[in-house]
């Protein structure tokens, strides 16, 4: 198999189910930060110190590779040729346990905090700041098409758990989070 089809040398690329887009149309853009945001965390993966969390991001990866296919396939009744998984509560679920798990291991929370730290906490703050991205440029394109509305909680809900996770990894490493001073 060749890696490369030359369909999309004039700009324009496929959606599953066969339309064809602008690569700069608002769906691409928002399935392609979420990439960002999986490439993002395949760096962070390898510079944490806390190896449990190597499994959560292996988790969350697989998740991500879901959601952008769900995002890459419009929901349309009548595009019957498309039969993928979709991004349901038991994500935002899954995302929610891990949120919960991980927090409930940290001092409370008392200030905002500067991303930093180690440097794997660094790119999970990194990551969590592409998932926001990612997030606004989902609710863009829900503003004019229809999309699966988990994918906005599920995004919303892992940011919050990468900020978590940052904090986890510096306080495991002994790293104390760096308080902004106003």
């Amino acid at each position: 198999m060749k890696i490369y089809t030359k369909t999309g040398d004039k700009g324009e690329t496929s959606l599953f189910g066969g339309q064809r887009v602008w690569k700069d149309n608002l769906r691409i853009s928002a399935y392609g930060t979420v990439d960002e945001l999986n490439s993002v965390l395949g760096i962070s993966v390898n510079e944490i110190n806390e190896k449990e969390l190597a499994e959560v991001i292996y988790s969350i990866q697989n998740d991500l590779f879901t959601l952008g296919s769900d995002l890459a396939s419009p929901l349309e009744k009548d595009n019957k040729a498309i039969t993928i998984q979709r991004v349901s509560n038991v994500f935002v679920e899954k995302l929610e346990k891990l949120i919960d798990n991980y927090d409930s291991k940290l001092p409370p929370l008392k200030n905002f905090i500067i991303p930093g730290g180690t440097r794997g906490a660094g790119l999970l703050h990194l990551a969590r700041t592409v998932c926001r991205r990612a997030e606004r440029e989902v609710i863009a394109l829900a503003k004019i098409e229809s999309i699966n509305e988990e994918i906005k909680i599920y995004l919303n809900r892992l940011s919050d758990l990468l900020f978590v996770l940052a904090r986890f990894e510096n306080f495991s490493s002994n790293h104390p989070d760096i308080e902004w001073k106003k």
